[in-house]
């Protein structure tokens, strides 16, 4: 085989055939079909969906995306590209897709991901807004199966499963801790512990945005996980349990590698829902995840930098006195540093 024919690739091989099929299916309903009434009820009963899909410098990976949108079996569907002010070939790739009147094409000068999300939102015409970012795609059947979720006018967001696919679309073997477990229902303590909905899968519910918010334009990191947050305080979440979102990790340029950053951002928004929703979460969750999230922080610096670890670790039992993995970082931490400190002893 001279390249690797990944799972992507079969993926937008089968969604260019839907495609076209899609287009016949929904002429022969037109032609058919005088009745102008029957026709709307028939586009009634599938309502638009638009798909906001953002891209800086993923040109090479942006077809796949926008194919496998366009290629869904759901009949209604819109897809909005903005370009955040994409150095390579975004705008060139975007050439051969604006003859397509499904096709919303949005050029901005470089703003972030919330910006550039945010514009999406607002270009979409749809009642229902999808998000898939422009190096990941979706298997042909997602957005059909997950409309029908939101038949439950409490349901705000639906989410899928995911495969985690590699930079040439092949699979790859993830450990069973890497695969959270899907919740539906009022998740807001579910969400507060962990994000569990993966934002190239999400359908959101338009009203969702006017109740709760768009996206946190100040926040650099974990805007989706924000955004899920205000959304669980208003709505129900429900999810269809198969892997129909091809989430693409490890390749260069990836923001969610950024640590630093996220966590910071991360620690910001837990403080701030905190504040903004006095009483919704149990006061022994807030102290657990608060002293979860300071011990990996102090996991993570200690080796680089062993008085931050030791300053995290502290702030962990600060939150919970008794939280187990703190104690047993401090332990690691000083057995670490007094390991080093034994072979710099001069002989």
């Amino acid at each position: 085989m001279s390249r690797g024919l990944g799972i992507l690739d079969l993926t937008e091989r089968d969604g260019r055939s839907a495609r076209l099929s899609l287009r016949a299916k929904y002429r022969d309903k037109c032609s058919n079909n005088r009745n102008p009434a029957s026709v709307l009820r028939w586009l009634m009963s599938h309502p638009k969906v638009s798909v906001v899909i953002t891209c800086y410098n993923y040109a090479r990976f942006l077809p796949m995306a926008v194919d496998s949108a366009l290629g869904q079996t759901y009949p209604n569907v819109e897809v909005v590209v903005v370009n955040d002010g994409s150095p390579d070939e975004t705008a060139e790739v975007m050439k051969r897709y604006l003859d397509d009147p499904r096709i919303v094409y949005v050029e901005q000068a470089n703003s972030g991901q919330a910006v550039a999300k945010n514009n999406g939102i607002r270009a979409a015409t749809a009642e229902f807004i999808a998000f898939l970012d422009a190096d990941d795609a979706w298997h042909e059947t997602k957005l059909d199966k997950q409309m029908k979720l939101f038949s439950n006018p409490e349901v705000g967001v639906v989410y899928t499963g995911v495969t985690f696919v590699d930079q040439r679309g092949e699979a790859m073997q993830v450990s069973e801790s890497t695969l959270r477990p899907p919740r539906s229902g009022r998740i807001t303590e579910v969400l507060f512990v962990d994000n569990i909905v993966p934002f190239s899968s999400a359908v959101v519910r338009r009203a969702c945005f006017e109740k709760a918010g768009m996206m946190d334009t100040s926040l650099r990191m974990a805007i989706d996980w924000d955004l899920w947050l205000r959304i669980s305080v208003h709505f129900e979440f429900d999810f269809v349990a198969e892997p129909l979102t091809f989430y693409r990790m490890g390749h260069e340029g990836q923001m969610s590698r950024n640590y630093e950053v996220r966590e910071v951002d991360q620690m910001r928004i837990m403080r701030r829902f905190i504040d903004a929703n006095p009483g919704l979460l149990r006061p022994s969750l807030i102290r657990w995840v608060m002293a979860y999230s300071y011990c990996n922080r102090g996991y993570h610096f200690r080796r680089s930098d062993g008085a931050r670890s030791f300053r995290c670790y502290m702030a962990a039992l600060r939150w919970r006195w008794c939280h187990k993995p703190a104690w047993v970082g401090l332990a690691k931490l000083f057995a670490y540093k007094g390991l080093q400190a034994v072979r710099v002893l001069p002989k």
